[in-house]
């Protein structure tokens, strides 16, 4: 037997969650291990995997995202598609981090450093 989605069993109401905000087709939610405060997830209300699986899914789930922090300041929008890539939960998620000069969070790509002028 297959264990229940997470963020299913929360947008059900079965499961507790931190509800930031709430649209008719998604909600954002704090994780339970934020990397920075202030760190959000905002999830599809519809189950689908990743965001390729329904474009107009994943379209209608970053619109509310971008509603979410707009104004706010700096932000990086991050989501996966497939273990490899980090996805651990298999119902697509946009994580919301914000970010500030020199907070020292490290993406996989990019140090946070500057580069010298060559």
């Amino acid at each position: 037997m297959t264990a229940p989605c997470p963020f299913c069993e929360i947008v059900a109401g079965r499961a507790p969650a931190t509800i930031v905000e709430e649209w008719p087709e998604a909600i954002a939610i704090i994780p339970l291990s934020p990397v920075v405060e202030g760190h959000i997830l905002v999830i599809p209300r519809e189950h689908v995997p990743d965001f390729v699986a329904d474009p107009q899914i994943s379209a209608a789930t970053m619109l509310c995202a971008a509603e979410l922090v707009a104004g706010m300041g700096s932000y990086n929008l991050i989501t996966s598609k497939g273990r490899p890539a980090t996805q651990s939960v298999f119902h697509l998620h946009l994580h919301l981090v914000p970010r500030a000069e020199n907070d020292g969070l490290a993406l996989p790509w990019y140090s946070g450093r500057s580069k010298a002028a060559s």
